[in-house]
């Protein structure tokens, strides 16, 4: 049980600083709204975290803690140094969420069926449900929304005049 949540520790780790990253280098005229939310859901994947690290330690494990081995472990893909558009950044952390969902879903099972009540209670409740809440938070940033410009109202009749 140990090893399957040093892994989604790794990966929740991994999100983390996705967002940390993502708050950092958002641009565009979505910019504020993205950068608080961004901050937000890195402060909830930081109880996460602390969650899941202290959940291994209780049940005997060591939980990693440096990012050497989360690197070495994590299943989320690393991202290109630099910005990347807006969309890009969203559908990344949308794609590592995914896999934390997948796991949380597999070890929750695990834990019941051997009846580990308290890692599936904390993955259910902390790990899967936050997860759910942050991917419906982030995929309302994706409607298809044409760009709306302004016209200048008299420019523009004296064009078609």
């Amino acid at each position: 049980m140990t090893a399957q949540l040093n892994q989604l520790l790794a990966d929740t780790m991994t999100l983390r600083d996705l967002y940390k990253k993502s708050h950092w280098q958002v641009s565009g005229p979505t910019f504020y709204q993205l950068h608080l939310l961004f901050d937000k859901h890195f402060g909830e994947q930081v109880e996460i975290v602390d969650a899941i690290a202290e959940r291994i330690q209780l049940l005997g494990g060591i939980a990693i803690a440096m990012a050497a081995d989360v690197a070495e472990i994590t299943q989320i893909e690393r991202p290109p140094r630099g910005r990347e558009e807006v969309p890009v950044q969203i559908s990344r952390l949308l794609d590592a969420h995914q896999i934390i969902i997948r796991q949380c879903r597999t070890l929750a099972r695990r834990a019941s069926t051997i009846g580990d009540d308290g890692t599936n209670d904390l993955v259910v409740s902390d790990v899967l449900r936050a997860n759910e809440l942050q991917v419906w938070f982030l995929s309302e940033h994706l409607v298809n929304m044409p760009l709306v410009e302004a016209v200048d109202s008299a420019a523009h009749a004296r064009k078609s005049a």
